[in-house]
């Protein structure tokens, strides 16, 4: 026998027409044609994936992705597009007034307010030129007629047919009346008016028989009452009485109601002014006292209102009203003539007066415009009023009453001049600080207050666009003229005192600026001692012009946040200044105990610890203990155990702190002691020692409750008690050092529990049980009823479904990814297309340039 051909597997006759089609839509390349094969052939399976086209499905994937995604992409942010969104436009079901009456309903509700949510059984009213529409269905209008008011409105059948019903020719019968009722001729329209006119005045007279018989009737009731009700009036005895009329003793609840209806109502008040109407006022009544300033300093009084009005003879005086007599009393003591003390006091200090007028602050001067206003029209109505005086005064009464006005027309004359020494109320910001200065050149603090204040009032922001940026550079100079009172020889701290409100108001209203220029003036300092150290290895203590700043910093800014823009700044640079900073010299002790001062009131809220002021403390003391050559405790950079610098403390004469008293330490040492007296310099070491000890004491306090407090305060627990001469101190400093000795003791005593680590549960043992698995049946979805091959099936239905999304979200991300970096591809090769012009023209530019400065060489 012949052996046969062992055929390969084809793909069904179905197939391999579905084959063909592909085939020939891809141009007969077997490469993108995927052949799916199956095992076993069944009859009557119809495969709808027996043949795939990878290329062609990618492709058309491919295009509906830019079709869809890449547009969304491309317009993202852009809203071109109109959407009708009203109600139900799209709705077939809806018919046009289903469509109006539910569009009616949803404007209603949007319009509806919250006190409707408690009206349920109200309905809403609907009105018609503001009439209510149910009342007008009523018809119920009035009717013009002679008839009663309780008839009003109310027709009768015949008056409505005649008038509305055609008269009496189209008036229709019954036919039980047609019946009876001989035919008569019909009566005219005005025959019927006439007959109803006579009805209606018939039954208005028996209305009005019938009203005055019932008040008849009335009134002999009202009579024969009382007649009888003295009979059934009969007394009751008191005791019966009054525990009938017993009332009930009122509760709380009733004595609180009617008190409270007997109290007053509250009255309205005036709007609340917001912060631009109270500014726009202010910057209103300076400017009127600048004005009547201005005009006092010119000497341009009122002159008409101070002259008397011109009096006819026919005057009869009504009008006259002398309010106060303004005349003086003249009184004679041994023979001379006795003023009122009064009048002397003004006559000797009136120039007094206007020179402490002129010193005085913004509410002073607001009111000295009204008190010389007032003088004035005291001396006038002296001097009006003179014809009323009799004429029996003596001589002597006219020689004092000549002074007298001669004194107040020499206050008149000074007054102009009193008004120039006055400051102006109203000013301008200075554009520049060389301006700023000039402003406040040749004026008292108090004046320089007052001139800040009226400068912020004036220039408030509400009243002017550019008002806004002008303060803020106002702060800056005023910064800055705070540092140049510092930095003199002899520093005005008085002064700085005072100009630290202003500047608080100003860093209150712009919080940013007043932000940015304190950290900029933090960033030079950071910048000035970074620079010493690269190139020294070591810094200085600066100035106090420069430590003000962190005093300022700590008033302007909160310091108990755990970060500030501001305050963190001026907290890192102390911290360099404590340890790059070495202590050479008495001037850079108390530098140091400033910024430790200072750190201290940073962190007095917050009790933050800082490593870098504890250590400087642990330095201050070392250097006031005698030399030895070696020490139990360790002392941190940039002090040094030895050195030249290591005894700077050390007090030289024992007797120089007998004569030693206890002050604060005066900040002008920072730039510099001018003394070289011994005995001086003995107390300003020992001033020092009492505030670093102070100062320690104050970090007891705050770090008190640390778990770590005997490892902070144990070296300087050491060199209090071992290294320290107590003994040749002070009996303050002596106390202050035991102080401290036992509070660190008492402190220390709190026991604590040191870190551990956290307790694990214990690791069980490897279990050796055999693990027991169910038989598989190959071939059959787990799951013995129907239910749960169900649910298996939907299961798996389900991860195949998740599979997919997250295969198309994948290649969807892929392919914006491409187009991201096709788009800076594009962006970058356009970028560097603009720059290779633009060396090129520089090149040729220069090329040029070269070629003409050849030529210029060759010709000479």
């Amino acid at each position: 026998m012949a052996k046969h051909k062992k055929k390969g597997k084809q793909p069904p006759a179905g197939a391999a027409a579905r084959v063909s089609k592909a085939r020939s839509e891809v141009r007969d390349n077997p490469f993108e044609v995927k052949i799916n094969k199956q095992k076993f052939s069944v009859l009557g399976r119809k495969t709808k994936h027996d043949v795939g086209l990878p290329g062609v499905s990618k492709s058309k994937a491919l295009q509906k992705r830019k079709d869809t995604l890449l547009k969304e992409y491309q317009r993202r942010g852009k809203t071109n597009m109109f959407s009708d969104k009203r109600f139900g436009e799209y709705d077939t079901k809806l018919t046009p007034e289903e469509k109006m009456v539910k569009r009616f309903a949803l404007e209603r509700k949007k319009h509806a307010t919250k006190k409707t949510v408690y009206n349920l059984n109200e309905e809403e009213e609907l009105t018609h030129f503001g009439q209510s529409l149910a009342a007008l269905e009523k018809m119920n209008d009035p009717v013009d007629s002679d008839s009663d008011t309780e008839e009003r409105g109310a027709l009768s059948a015949e008056l409505t047919a005649a008038h509305f019903g055609g008269g009496g020719l189209l008036r229709k019968k019954a036919t039980s009346e047609q019946k009876e009722e001989e035919p008569e001729k019909p009566k005219t329209r005005k025959e019927l008016i006439e007959e109803l006119i006579a009805k209606s005045k018939i039954e208005k007279r028996e209305r009005q028989s019938q009203r005055e018989k019932a008040l008849e009737l009335t009134e002999k009731l009202d009579s024969d009452w009382k007649a009888i009700q003295g009979l059934l009036s009969h007394k009751v005895p008191k005791s019966e009485r009054k525990v009938e009329t017993e009332k009930p003793k009122a509760d709380d609840y009733d004595v609180m109601v009617r008190q409270l209806v007997f109290d007053m109502k509250a009255k309205p008040s005036d709007k609340m002014k917001s912060e631009g109407d109270l500014a726009k006022e202010e910057q209103e009544r300076l400017q009127r006292l600048e004005a009547e300033r201005l005009r006092r300093m010119r000497g341009e009084d009122d002159k008409a209102k101070n002259k008397p009005k011109h009096t006819s003879a026919d005057d009869l005086m009504d009008g006259f009203i002398l309010d106060k007599d303004d005349r003086l009393m003249l009184s004679y003591k041994d023979g001379k003539i006795n003023l009122p003390e009064s009048d002397d006091s003004e006559l000797k200090t009136g120039d007094d007066d206007g020179d402490d007028g002129a010193d005085e602050g913004s509410e002073g001067e607001d009111d000295e415009g009204s008190d010389d206003d007032e003088e004035e029209e005291g001396s006038n109505a002296s001097d009006n009023h003179s014809d009323l005086e009799s004429g029996g005064h003596s001589e002597e009464d006219e020689e004092v009453q000549v002074k007298i006005t001669k004194k107040n027309k020499e206050l008149k004359v000074k007054r102009p001049d009193e008004a120039t020494s006055q400051l102006p109320f109203t000013f301008d910001v200075p554009e520049s600080y060389e301006d700023f200065l000039s402003l406040l050149s040749e004026k008292s603090p108090d004046q320089q207050l007052v001139v800040l204040e009226r400068i912020q009032k004036c220039n408030h922001p509400s009243l002017s666009q550019g008002n806004k940026a002008k303060l803020e550079k106002l702060f800056g100079y005023l910064l800055d003229y705070i540092t140049d009172l510092a930095e003199q020889q002899t520093p005005d701290l008085q002064t700085v005192d005072k100009m630290i409100v202003p500047l608080y108001k100003l860093c209150q209203m712009f919080p940013e600026a007043a932000a940015n220029c304190v950290r900029d003036a933090l960033r030079d300092i950071a910048r000035t001692v970074e620079k010493a150290v690269e190139s020294k290895g070591r810094a200085s203590y600066p100035a106090l012009h420069v430590l003000l700043y962190f005093k300022i910093t700590g008033i302007l800014f909160p310091t108990s946040d755990f970060w500030h823009p501001v305050v963190t700044p001026a907290v890192t640079v102390m911290s360099q200044l404590l340890t790059k900073c070495p202590v050479t010299s008495l001037e850079d002790v108390a530098a140091g105990l400033f910024v430790s001062c200072m750190f201290l009131e940073y962190v007095s809220l917050s009790k933050r610890f800082i490593p870098e002021m504890i250590n400087f403390l642990l330095g201050i003391l070392h250097l006031a203990t005698p030399r030895k050559a070696s020490v139990d405790y360790i002392v941190v950079p940039p002090f040094k155990l030895h050195g030249k610098f290591s005894e700077l403390l050390m007090i030289d004469n024992t007797e120089d702190s007998a004569s030693w008293v206890k002050k604060n330490l005066p900040l002008r040492a920072i730039n510099g002691l001018n003394s070289e007296d011994k005995t001086e310099i003995n107390h300003f070491k020992l001033t020092c020692i009492s505030v670093c000890l102070d100062l320690v004491q104050r970090c007891l306090d705050n770090y008190g409750t640390l778990p770590a407090f005997r490892e902070i305060f144990s070296p300087i627990e050491k060199v209090i008690c071992e290294h320290l001469p107590r003994n040749t101190y002070p009996e303050k400093i002596q106390d202050a050092c035991k102080n401290i000795l036992e509070d660190i003791e008492k402190f220390s005593s709190k026991p604590y529990s040191p870190l551990v680590f956290e307790k694990q549960m214990p690791v069980l043992k490897k279990m050796f049980t055999p693990k027991v698995m169910p038989v598989l049946e190959f071939g059959r979805k787990q799951g013995c009823n129907k239910v749960e091959r169900e649910r298996k099936r939907l299961i798996h239905k389900h991860k195949r479904e998740f599979k997919g999304a997250v295969r198309e979200i994948r290649r969807d991300n892929q392919f914006l990814a491409r187009e991201k970096l096709q788009e800076t591809a594009q962006r970058d090769s356009e970028r560097k297309r603009k720059v290779k012009e633009l060396f090129h023209s520089l090149s040729t530019q220069e090329g040029e340039w070269k070629e003409l400065k050849r030529r210029k060489m060759r010709g000479k």
